[in-house]
């Protein structure tokens, strides 16, 4: 246990670091209060620096499916970094990791490392423009894709939860090229494609909204977007960079029939390291440099540590059985004055009486009872993400004593509050 407190460490982190955190979501503004500080993790639990023990369910935003420390994972990394931190150069390890996730997810001939979801998606955005030779993108209002300009435009997660969906800094030019549509309105896509659609390069969509929360794709929604554009002549961008994994050992979209023509994918391909992936067909991907016009680069993408994380991560997905917290407590559990929406392994806890479809409707929550709510879990030893904007995870290391505790803890909290 470390001899400052939480408390201690924030007073020092914000005299040199804006905030005092490096990313605006663990700042604790949308909660109140002051941050935990982490010193270590292992399987389902985190440890604090005024040496608290918490049952983690916010799990790195996702990234750990197979908890904190996995033994299989740090193995990798720690032979990796034997044998050497970085290269600039290419291993066999890169080679071994993208034919794991090609042979893992069918619509992809091939996938080029990268080393976050931003960049993921920046690189896929600017692949769908080289193709088309058109300028626009239509995404989703709340559907976060990392902290691109043009993807600063009616954006969630932690702007959602700073009070903002938009960022200085953003030139007007590039806010125009960006489209923006509600989440599951298929008829308001359908009448900016009649409209637009022969300058539309991509739709770009997470394929379940993780950002405004967790939000379910209403029927039919996506496939709507499969088929528009292919009628334009666009290409179809799912963002999985959450999702990928999180339901099966593969994609969502191959999970629910639907291939998009490129896919986006981040967090849990990385084993808890920075890693992430775009893949899609081959004469898609070959666009890329230095096969193609489009330029994409990066001296750490492909890092040895990472990838060798990653690919551990990968194999033990043949042999996981996928953590499934909706079938303890069905698909929209009905709460004290919440509702909490539920897929698989991921769920929000939204302060409103029905889980909402889109950013309008997750807006209507209760974002003060929210904050309460978190530092009573808190209190009760489990950690969920701090913002009512966010979606909490379940791991395999996660226990049923552990899913009871959750459950006990929501109850009392909603009592409370």
């Amino acid at each position: 246990m470390s001899k400052f407190s939480n408390q201690e460490f924030f007073e020092r982190a914000v005299r040199v670091i804006p905030g005092g955190v490096n990313s605006p979501v663990r700042s604790f503004r949308s909660v109140g209060g002051t941050p935990v500080f982490i010193e270590r993790g292992a399987g389902s639990k985190i440890y604090t620096s005024d040496g608290r023990e918490l049952i983690d369910f916010c799990l790195s935003w996702g990234a750990l499916l197979f908890g904190h420390a996995d033994p299989d994972i740090v193995g990798a990394v720690m032979k990796a970094a034997v044998d050497g931190t970085g290269f600039g150069a290419a291993t066999e390890r890169e080679v071994l990791f993208a034919e794991k996730i090609c042979s893992m997810v069918p619509a992809m001939d091939q996938v080029r490392c990268v080393n976050s979801g931003t960049e993921a998606v920046m690189t896929a955005i600017r692949l769908a423009r080289g193709m088309t030779g058109r300028d626009k993108i239509l995404k989703f209002d709340g559907c976060y894709h990392g902290h691109s300009d043009a993807m600063l435009v009616s954006a969630g997660s932690g702007l959602l939860s700073g009070g903002s969906s938009s960022s200085a800094g953003v030139p007007a030019a590039t806010a125009a090229d960006t489209l923006v549509a509600p989440y599951n309105d298929a008829d308001a896509v359908k009448e900016i494609m009649a409209a637009h659609g022969d300058s539309i390069a991509a739709i770009i969509v997470e394929p379940i909204a993780a950002n405004m929360g967790l939000i379910r794709p209403k029927p039919g929604f996506l496939e709507t977007l499969r088929e528009l554009t292919r009628m334009h002549g666009a290409r179809l961008i799912f963002d999985e960079v959450i999702t990928g994994f999180r339901f099966g050992p593969t994609t969502y979209g191959t999970l629910c029939g639907i291939d998009a023509d490129l896919t986006c994918l981040g967090k849990i391909i990385g084993g808890g390291l920075p890693l992430a992936a775009v893949g899609g067909r081959k004469e898609i991907m070959e666009q890329l440099a230095p096969c193609g016009p489009v330029y994409q680069a990066g001296t750490l993408s492909g890092n040895p540590l990472a990838v060798a994380a990653g690919l551990a991560a990968l194999n033990k997905m043949d042999a996981a059985i996928f953590p499934n917290l909706e079938k303890q407590l069905g698909c929209a559990t009905a709460l004290r004055g919440a509702c909490a929406q539920i897929k698989d392994s991921a769920f929000t806890v939204f302060f409103r009486e029905e889980a909402p479809q889109n950013l309008a409707e997750a807006k209507e929550c209760d974002t003060e009872a929210y904050g309460r709510f978190f530092h009573s879990m808190l209190e009760q030893g489990i950690y969920l993400p701090p913002a009512q904007f966010e979606a909490a995870f379940v791991s395999t290391a996660h226990t049923e004593a552990d899913v009871d505790a959750l459950l006990c803890a929501v109850e009392r909290a909603l009592q409370a509050i």
